[in-house]
């Protein structure tokens, strides 16, 4: 079964190209196209399908991509939104981010290169193309140049561990042998003491400081 994607961009032509290309791509079809995230909240609201992927532009009227992407996080942090825009811009990648972003694209990818991206997104929870990945790894370490005052415990490392692969919290919470609900405790704790929003961030300072390895 193909994997549902929905394109959030003001300029139709653009996302209405964008729809033709995806479609010709063999695991992914987009079911809707809305115009921003006003737009996308309303089709939402009018039980429209949920998607599993939303292509996200940065510039929009309304209700751009950083509000739009939070209000995700916030309300359906299951879809997996990828970040389409003409920004590159260290700012616009860190808090795409930080708000909640898998993944982040600038319009000009080669179609393989999307349908490469998407796949990564899909299998894997996030997908950043090198020189996002840049971008992302030293805002972090210019973050976290005082990193050695925190403290972190045996098992909030080991739930660190955890948050680089596809599982689930309430999958993480058996590998754990505990509860789902201490499994959230243990990612709000480490998201107020490293002043990040989302697991991703949680996965990429996993990933730089060896937890993902451990």
């Amino acid at each position: 079964m193909k994997k549902t994607i929905v394109i959030v961009d003001d300029h139709v032509l653009i996302a209405k190209a964008l729809e033709g290309i995806i479609d010709n791509f063999n695991d992914f079809e987009v079911i809707y196209v809305a115009e921003n995230g006003k737009d996308l909240i309303q089709k939402f609201e009018e039980k429209n399908p949920i998607p599993d992927i939303i292509l996200l532009d940065i510039s929009m009227p309304i209700m751009d991509g950083f509000e739009t992407v939070l209000w995700l996080q916030e309300n359906h942090p299951d879809i997996k939104v990828m970040a389409l825009s003409m920004q590159g811009d260290d700012k616009s990648v860190i808090k795409m981010v930080k708000n909640g972003a898998k993944g982040y694209l600038l319009k000009n990818t080669h179609p393989k290169d999307l349908e490469e991206a998407l796949t990564r997104l899909n299998k894997d929870g996030y997908f950043y193309p090198e020189w996002a990945s840049k971008i992302i790894l030293s805002n972090l370490n210019n973050h976290h140049d005082s990193d050695t005052n925190i403290k972190i415990s045996d098992r909030e490392k080991e739930f660190l561990k955890y948050t680089v692969t596809e599982l689930s919290y309430k999958e993480i919470a058996e590998k754990m042998c505990c509860s789902p609900r201490t499994v959230e405790s243990y990612r709000d704790q480490l998201c107020e003491k490293l002043d990040l929003k989302t697991r991703v961030g949680l996965a990429i300072y996993a990933i730089k400081n060896g937890f993902a390895e451990s």
